[in-house]
């Protein structure tokens, strides 16, 4: 299968650990130029450091918080200085804290709406024009929560659904320019984010992490959590030429985990 993706751009939102990283790792495999960002500069200059011994595509990087306006305009600007162009954009971001309705503030709320979905919206916003003219591929990166909500989980449950929503609004407002956007949603994929949560439910628990694990597997059909690697790969295809006609989809890689329909 030709991938088509040497000598594309693509922006990687959140790119220098977990998912962003690997998906990142796939890309410039493949050929493609990548701008990494990361509000921690060290990781970032690690992460180029180490993806550019791959003998790919050309590796950059550039610090970002994506909850500040500015710092995402930079973001592109920086990008198409060094590009030319953006073919491709990851919209990618951590996790809000876990907890319950009644834990969860204002201060709460507001910062996980910036980070889970503001922040998409924004990013999406200033690379539209580098692609309305041309095409482009647009990924968002939720949750297996926008499928079947996760318990302890409020914030992330309500900001990764309206990714859902922005998708399947924007599939039709860009097709006239030939720009394909879907969804890719992760169930327990083997990352920080998601031993952290191990660790969290195993406290509640009272067992140990590792026991949460062996827990969480017997609800995998396939009886493990999934590499990061094996993710990156499904995002790879979407954003491929092989991807000529999906759109507007959202996608769950999860192992058969989400039993709904």
């Amino acid at each position: 299968m030709q991938l088509g993706l040497n000598g594309k751009s693509a922006l990687v939102i959140a790119s220098s650990q977990g998912l962003g990283k690997a998906i990142a790792r796939k890309l410039v495999e493949e050929g493609t130029n990548v701008m990494l960002t990361s509000r921690d500069p060290e990781k970032l200059f690690r992460v180029k450091d180490e993806l550019m011994q791959l003998g790919g595509g050309i590796v950059e990087c550039k610090r970002c918080d994506i909850t500040n306006k500015q710092d995402i305009i930079d973001l592109v600007n920086a990008t198409v200085e060094r590009f030319g162009t953006i073919d491709l954009l990851v919209n990618n971001a951590g996790g809000p804290p876990a907890g319950s309705f009644e834990q969860m503030t204002d201060e709460d709320w507001q910062k996980a709406f910036e980070l889970n979905l503001l922040s998409y919206i924004r990013v999406i916003r200033e690379v539209l024009p580098l692609m309305r003219g041309k095409g482009g591929k647009i990924v968002n990166i939720a949750s297996s929560s926008v499928k079947e909500p996760i318990p302890g989980l409020i914030l992330s449950n309500t900001f990764r659904t309206g990714i859902v929503g922005l998708t399947k609004t924007l599939a039709t407002e860009f097709a006239p320019y030939r720009i394909l956007i879907n969804t890719v949603a992760p169930g327990r994929i083997a990352t920080d984010r998601v031993a952290f949560l191990d660790t969290v439910n195993a406290d509640k628990q009272g067992i140990s992490k590792e026991e949460m694990e062996e827990k969480v597997k017997l609800s995998i059909p396939l009886g493990r959590y999934g590499e990061p690697e094996e993710f990156a790969n499904y995002v790879t295809f979407l954003l491929s030429n092989a991807n000529s006609y999906m759109s507007g989809q959202t996608f769950l890689v999860d192992g058969g985990l989400v039993k709904s329909i």
